[in-house]
């Protein structure tokens, strides 16, 4: 039995009443302690965020809901730390076992509250730059500390100093106020610890449901306001993150999060959305391969043209004045009348590797990680190298940076890329910042690589990746005006790597390969998208041209996604191939067709049609909402009289990727 002690006199000093605390709560006292720094802790940072966005959260008229919410989130988040800890207390909240019971909980409890610290004091430097809480980007980044560090260190010293020393002073403070019960003997007779255990894990466990539904709590059931940003301060930082954890691990079916539907209603809605925008490319019968399709290039040629795509960095159309954004790029302003200039091309995600995803292999976006990290992508996965390898083609990514940031050597090695060309490959270049080397090294290279193939007379294609419009902004001295003061500015560093391609389509114009060649010059999505829509369309619009060789000037001003691009490339190019990519060939349709793009942003997918959009929701209803395309804004609007169409359009292209993945389905047929 537990021993019992009288109580030792209080003392009302500030770090001494916890020794209440410890003779009230027995073994309990530290997980006590916990939720009486947490709740506290978690609710003024909440306010704090919500002062600091004070305009957007204003707009929503709810912010008293907020703040009882977020409480109602605080507690799900404290049990769920708790829980583990309440398991064990039967077994070592024990006398022979007591002294292990406290410093286990010492431990616990202070490795939470820093955590928790660590997060919150996150979050505003990670809403500025993703316009949400931590959420899974921050676990990704967490896998490569060495770029994530020197990227803080350069640009984002100040707050990184900031947050380390407020987790430990949160650290020490906590240790502190564990002191008293450090040195308390058990008070507890063992009866009382049997029959208090299971109303606590009850009490526990019902907190962390929050919910009498069918359903626990959810971020879905927080999601009160039409502002998604908005949204997430109702959670906390630890929650948001933790819930990305929990959807990595589930993101196999992570479409189903809108709805189901049978495999056979999912290729017949596909197809009969290609057939509504004239795509008369006939399906190959292969059940192996169920979206696998015979495209005859339009363009017919002699001899199929090289490829050079050029996937620019945070390339938004917010920094292209002719697209509604700054004057930035006037480099690309010049080369737009040289080619296919696209008007209205959407991403289809916020990070790069889903613009990889989209513009290299065509396969469309899902609420899950890009395939370009997903375990079965990485071998006999289609994409534009593993179609043209085909015929005859080598492939080569060129990159400043690591090219095993975001697993991309690898996937790319694995699917049809014969040569990777990164940071390590660059003798004595210009400049090198946290990302790499500066743009400038990387078309130098580029140039260097081009010329050499097409001495060797091999069909070639070459993926170029930027990096030098990235966080921190570095770039070298004395190239560019700068467009704005100071230096390190998104701005400049556009208008940087404008110059550094505008210089390289000199020199790629008076070259040999010029004449050979067909380039894309397209962004992989928009720098800091946010918006206060459920999904901000207006950050999903990006610049891409089509040029080179013979490529007559057209504006292509039907709405389009980055998954229509490599099906055009391969007709421009005149390669004929069998491939799975359900991407449009814009070469085929007429200039007046309306056209549709594809957006996920976060735990939303927005499916456009012209301008009518709707969205789809986890465990709610779609969203119907008109997007103005002069206004550049998400207006909500009745459904239209076509809206079941839409949203069982929308519903079949969210579940078609993930099904196909899963499956490995995603594939080319041995015999092209």
């Amino acid at each position: 039995m537990l021993s019992k002690t009288s109580n030792p006199p209080l003392n009302h000093s500030l770090f001494d009443r916890p020794g209440e605390l410890a003779n009230r709560c027995g073994p309990y006292a530290a997980l006590a302690l916990l939720f009486l720094i947490g709740l506290p802790l978690l609710s003024l940072s909440r306010v704090g965020l919500m002062l600091w966005q004070a305009e957007r959260v204003a707009a929503t008229g709810i912010w008293p809901e907020m703040l009882l919410q977020g409480v109602r989130v605080d507690l799900i988040q404290l049990s769920l730390i708790a829980l583990p800890l309440l398991l064990l207390a039967p077994l070592l909240a024990l006398r022979r076992l007591w002294p292990l019971w406290r410093r286990l909980n010492s431990l616990w409890v202070i490795l939470a509250i820093a955590t928790l610290v660590l997060l919150e004091v996150s979050a505003p430097q990670f809403i500025s730059e993703y316009d949400s809480r931590p959420n899974r980007l921050f676990i990704e980044y967490l896998k490569y500390p060495g770029e994530v560090f020197s990227m803080l260190w350069t640009g984002f010293r100040l707050q990184l100093l900031a947050g380390v020393s407020l987790t430990l002073a949160a650290a020490v403070a906590t240790a502190r106020l564990l002191r008293p019960w450090q040195r308390q003997a058990p008070t507890w007779p063992i009866w009382k610890l049997w029959l208090t255990w299971p109303l606590v894990i009850l009490a526990c466990a019902l907190t962390i449901r929050s919910s009498f539904d069918h359903r626990p709590a959810n971020p879905a059931m927080f999601a009160l306001t039409g502002d998604p940003m908005v949204n997430t301060l109702i959670l906390n930082s630890a929650w948001s993150v933790t819930h990305a954890v929990y959807g990595i691990s589930h993101e196999a079916r992570s479409s189903e999060i809108y709805g189901q539907m049978s495999e056979a209603d999912i290729l017949a809605e596909v197809l009969a959305a290609r057939q509504a925008l004239g795509d008369t490319r006939p399906l190959v019968t292969n059940p192996e391969i169920p979206t696998l399709l015979s495209q005859q290039a339009t363009v017919r040629r002699e001899r199929p043209l090289n490829l050079v795509i050029i996937l620019q960095e945070s390339l938004g159309a917010t920094f292209v004045e002719s697209l509604g954004g700054v004057p930035v790029t006037p480099q690309l302003e010049k080369l737009k009348k040289e080619g296919w200039w696209f008007e209205q091309l959407y991403a289809t995600g916020t990070r790069s590797i889903r613009g990889i995803e989209a513009v290299v292999t065509g396969f469309p976006p899902t609420p899950a990680q890009a395939v370009v990290k997903l375990q079965l992508a990485q071998r006999n996965f289609a994409s534009l190298a593993s179609i043209l390898e085909q015929h005859g083609y080598a492939s080569e990514f060129i990159y400043g940076g690591e090219s095993h940031f975001d697993n991309m050597r690898a996937f790319f090695t694995n699917n049809g890329f014969a040569r990777v060309t990164d940071q390590d490959d660059y003798k004595n270049p210009v400049f090198s910042s946290s990302w790499g080397v500066s743009d400038e090294d990387l078309f130098a290279k580029t140039h260097e690589r081009l010329s050499e193939k097409h001495k060797d007379g091999k069909p070639s294609f070459t993926l170029v990746f930027t990096s030098s419009n990235h966080a921190p902004f570095e770039f070298p001295d004395g190239r560019i005006d700068l467009y704005e003061q100071p230096k390190g500015t998104d701005n400049n560093a556009v208008k940087y790597a404008d110059h550094a391609m505008g210089k390289f389509f000199e020199q790629a114009k008076a070259s040999a390969y010029w004449q050979d060649t067909v380039f894309l010059i397209v962004a992989d999505h928009d720098i800091r998208v946010r918006g206060d829509s459920l999904v901000p369309i207006e950050r999903f619009h990006i610049p891409g041209l089509i040029l080179g060789a013979d490529i007559k000037p057209r504006q292509v001003k039907s709405v389009a996604s980055q998954i229509d691009l490599a099906p055009t490339l391969l007709s421009l190019m005149g390669v004929d191939a069998e491939h799975p990519m359900i991407g449009r060939d814009l070469t085929r349709e007429p200039a007046e067709l309306p056209g549709r793009a594809m957006m996920q942003y976060e735990q939303h997918y927005a499916w456009m049609e012209g301008d009518q959009v709707v969205i789809l929701r986890p465990e709610k209803a779609p969203e119907h909402a008109r997007y103005d395309k002069a206004k550049k804004h998400l207006q909500p609007a009745e459904p239209p009289a076509m809206a079941k169409t839409l949203e069982r359009r929308a519903l079949a292209h969210s579940l078609l990727p993930a099904w196909l993945y899963r499956e490995q389905r995603y594939k080319l047929s041995e015999t092209p």
